[in-house]
């Protein structure tokens, strides 16, 4: 079997084609409508139709590992995904756009959960840290590498370029993939729930078609309520089943485990804040500084700097302090330095913006890290398939939610102002809430066991070896 480091990096080298092709389009949004002959707002549907994807299959991810076996799973998601890219790459028109996202989708929904299945039922708990410290990279760098790489391509070559991208990436992740990954499944199989399925799937789906229109001025109001709402009905009718069902396929007992319940539900404001980022600081850069895409790309860039230094120091911080202190202190500063953002203006030196840039890729980098690996430290074998599914399904909620948060604070500050236009103040404003949003998770972090994740993390040990 290959070393930790080298299995966390293939399984994060499919993580970031992943998280990267998500972030690219942003930037194309422009050059895709001119050339597809539609309006750009009605790309948002492209968007929405790969969470939609995420939403249905990702519950699923965790039974589909363990009936065929999570290596054959998570090469097949490659797979998928680089096929989908294809299809992309050769859309015709808005529908066979729709349609390739929303296969890229069902392969993005295998590849996470499984990939970070195969790592937690592989590595020793002894090195969960450093793996995980690793694995959060691509989903720290690539909503800042994004911006300038599609960009880039679109500016310089064509918008579908962002999708080959992914053909040479994705043939090699599968053929190392396929070579170094370990086939693992659980010891039995359990049923599939299917009633919990359609109500978690049609659910999840409603939520998410809700917070796109919520975060659009002229889609918003009553089909956003009401999309929101049946989608609550939905998942509430799951609640009532999930306890009637011996194997639901959202398991609603693993909340019962204390580490799992708080970095579920406290990560998830951290990751609305962290969602909301990448859709704002480019925009207040570029719209509200008059910033080019290059020149805000440059600055962004350093939020991945930050983030890599990160996996060199999480386990002797988490050794040192251990879990409940970094969790909570970590969350004090990374909410400052989001409230920092706030402070930019046109005048303000680069300088300064790396900064403080680098310091909040750092950070959020060791607040995901924390997160990612405290969140399966009391998990036992058996029910890792389910934990890793019921993380990912809120993850993607979480982060659907931030853009479409991030989308109402700007549309609601010019809106107080009488305006029709984006200015900066609208972007400070907006950065003062999510960091508010992000600081509301210190209050849980509290109720964690002073010894929470000891055995993961070191912390207390007279050799940490």
């Amino acid at each position: 079997m290959p070393s930790t480091r080298v299995l966390t990096l293939v399984v994060a080298s499919a993580l970031f084609m992943e998280s990267l092709v998500s972030t690219v389009i942003a930037t194309s949004l422009a050059a895709m409508a001119a050339d597809l002959q539609v309006d750009p707002i009605a790309l948002k549907l492209a968007f929405t139709a790969y969470y939609v994807a995420l939403a249905i299959f990702i519950p699923i991810s965790g039974w589909c590992a363990d009936r065929w076996g999570a290596k054959t799973v998570f090469a097949a998601s490659i797979a998928v995904f680089t096929l989908s890219s294809v299809g992309c790459a050769l859309a015709w028109n808005l529908h066979s756009l729709i349609a390739g996202r929303f296969c890229q989708g069902l392969g993005g929904a295998m590849m996470l959960p499984v990939g970070r299945l195969i790592l937690l039922r592989v590595i020793p708990k002894r090195e969960m840290v450093s793996a995980m410290a690793w694995l959060s990279i691509p989903a720290l760098m690539a909503p800042i590498l994004g911006p300038p790489v599609g960009g880039f391509i679109t500016t310089y070559y064509h918008w579908r370029g962002i999708f080959w991208l992914n053909v040479p990436v994705g043939l090699i992740g599968l053929a190392l993939a396929w070579r170094l990954v370990p086939q693992v499944r659980a010891d039995r199989l359990r049923p599939l729930d299917w009633p919990g399925f359609a109500l978690t799937g049609l659910g999840l789906s409603l939520a998410i078609f809700g917070f796109t229109l919520a975060g659009n001025r002229a889609g918003g109001g009553w089909p956003a309520l009401a999309m929101m709402a049946g989608g609550a009905a939905l998942l509430a009718l799951y609640l009532r089943h999930a306890r009637r069902v011996a194997h639901p396929i959202l398991d609603l007992q693993l909340l019962r485990i204390a580490s799992f319940r708080i970095t579920l539900l406290a990560g998830a404001l951290f990751r609305l804040s962290v969602g909301a980022i990448p859709f704002l600081l480019p925009l207040m850069l570029q719209l509200g500084f008059g910033m080019s895409a290059f020149a805000s790309g440059s600055l962004t860039f350093a939020a991945a700097v930050g983030a890599v230094t990160m996996k060199l120091t999480a386990s002797p911080i988490l050794r040192r302090f251990g879990f409940r202190r970094v969790l909570g202190v970590n969350a004090v500063i990374s909410s400052a330095l989001l409230a920092a953002m706030a402070l930019f203006t046109a005048q303000t030196p680069h300088a300064l913006i790396i900064g403080v840039l680098l310091a909040g890729g750092f950070f959020r980098s060791l607040q995901f890290t924390s997160l990612n690996t405290l969140g399966y430290a009391d998990i036992e074998p058996a029910q890792l398939s389910q934990a890793t599914a019921f993380v990912a399904v809120v993850q993607q909620l979480s982060l659907a939610a931030g853009v479409a948060v991030a989308a109402m604070l700007l549309d609601a500050s010019r809106a107080a102002d009488a305006r029709s236009v984006l200015l900066a103040q609208d972007f400070s404003r907006a950065f003062i809430a999510i960091s508010v949003i992000s600081l509301a998770s210190v209050l849980m972090y509290r109720r964690l066991a002073p010894d929470a994740g000891a055995e993961v993390s070191g912390h207390g040990r007279a050799d940490p070896e």
